[in-house]
């Protein structure tokens, strides 16, 4: 039982990490690309929204960035939507924001960033819904390139790509981020991708969803539009930016939070529920969502199952991988050896998982968040 406990765990994890974007590469070659869709020639109306919560240090560079975009002035609408400006001791944030050209300023009561949305969503008058975070610029063709997804009638989702500015810190998320853009790829061309980002993404209105406050856009919409009967898309050419959180222990905080909204979504948002998914999509949910965040679970299967080997003389292999990993890790956090780097971010994030759910059971998941270390 052991053995077969330890080859299951340490399949399903390279499969997950690795195996799966073989795969991915692998049936991208078998299957025809599909027909280049021509954007549509006339500019629709686009409202951009920008959810923000005290960022009066960036939100009239955001405000400035968004009326510099390469789009028809009076073809584009701009609301900021300001959690808790509406509260006592509420900073700067909506005053800058009408001061720097906003179209629309909402000062609401907290309750968190997608309630922030929501709220934007009603009154928004545009034919899309744009949506970016305070503290992302865009690219100034940007919003022409996500635009063009929708020249598909069956899009009802478009992500496009950001890029973290590297400040010279610790943090290894660009190597992890540039491969989790190039699975995103595959994934879009083949079916839909699952799961896009905040920082640049638009939704027709008539698939905006309403979900439960302490679940982002960023997982929730891509797999439930895909039930609904749409395609979620990649987009690389719409590209934004936004500071990278500095160190490793920066970049664990942050995806512990993460994580903390992402399990509600897991566990009772629908995400594991195949109805309503086809085939290849049902794969690509289980290899890169459902297995990616159930990895710290693999791995303490397989610690336990070695150890058990090990005591019968058996898995020395095993077992040298596992402290060879955990020291590296380790070093990893004197020295800045990429090598070690790579290895102590691997041990944190995949660490990070687990405490999201810890904390998610234990405390629950509160609707609101503040910026993580270094993004402002």
């Amino acid at each position: 039982m052991a053995r077969a406990l330890l080859w299951i765990s340490a399949v399903l994890i390279a499969w997950t990490q690795a195996g799966y974007g073989l795969f991915l590469a692998a049936l991208s070659r078998l299957r025809p690309a599909r027909p280049p869709v021509r954007a549509c020639e006339e500019h629709p109306g686009v409202t951009l929204i920008v959810a923000a919560y005290r960022e009066e240090a960036v939100i009239a560079a955001k405000v400035a960035d968004a009326l510099a975009l390469d789009w028809p002035r009076e073809r584009l609408e701009l609301i900021v939507a300001v959690d808790g400006g509406a509260e006592a001791g509420a900073d700067a944030t909506a005053e800058r924001a009408r001061a720097a050209g906003a179209d629309v300023v909402l000062e609401l009561p907290r309750a968190g960033k997608v309630r922030a949305q929501d709220a934007a969503v009603r009154l928004a008058r545009g034919a899309l819904l744009a949506f970016s975070d305070a503290n992302a610029l865009w690219e100034r063709d940007a919003l022409r390139e996500l635009t063009t997804a929708f020249a598909d009638p069956g899009v009802g989702y478009a992500c496009g790509r950001v890029t973290f500015l590297d400040a010279g810190g610790t943090n290894q998320e660009g190597a992890y981020w540039r491969y989790e853009m190039w699975l995103r790829g595959h994934e879009s061309a083949l079916a839909s991708v699952t799961a896009g980002n905040g920082a640049i993404y638009a939704v027709r209105p008539q698939a905006y969803i309403e979900v439960d406050p302490v679940m982002g856009h960023d997982l929730s919409f891509p797999f439930n539009l895909v039930k609904a009967g749409w395609r979620a898309v990649d987009v690389p050419r719409a590209r934004a930016t936004e500071k990278m959180v500095p160190t490793i222990e920066g970049e664990w905080a942050r995806k512990r939070r993460m994580m903390s909204h992402a399990w509600p979504i897991v566990l009772r948002g629908g995400l594991l529920d195949p109805r309503g998914y086809p085939p290849l999509y049902a794969l690509m949910v289980f290899s890169h969502r459902a297995l990616r965040y159930a990895t710290p679970l693999l791995h303490v299967i397989a610690a336990l199952a070695t150890l058990v080997l090990l005591a019968r003389g058996r898995a020395r292999l095993s077992a040298a991988a596992h402290v060879a990993a955990l020291a590296a890790a380790a070093a990893g956090a004197r020295g800045h050896a990429r090598p070690l780097l790579l290895a102590r971010y691997y041990v944190l994030t995949t660490a990070s998982l687990a405490a999201g759910l810890w904390d998610h059971l234990r405390h629950g998941t509160p609707a609101g968040w503040d910026a993580s270390e270094g993004t402002r």
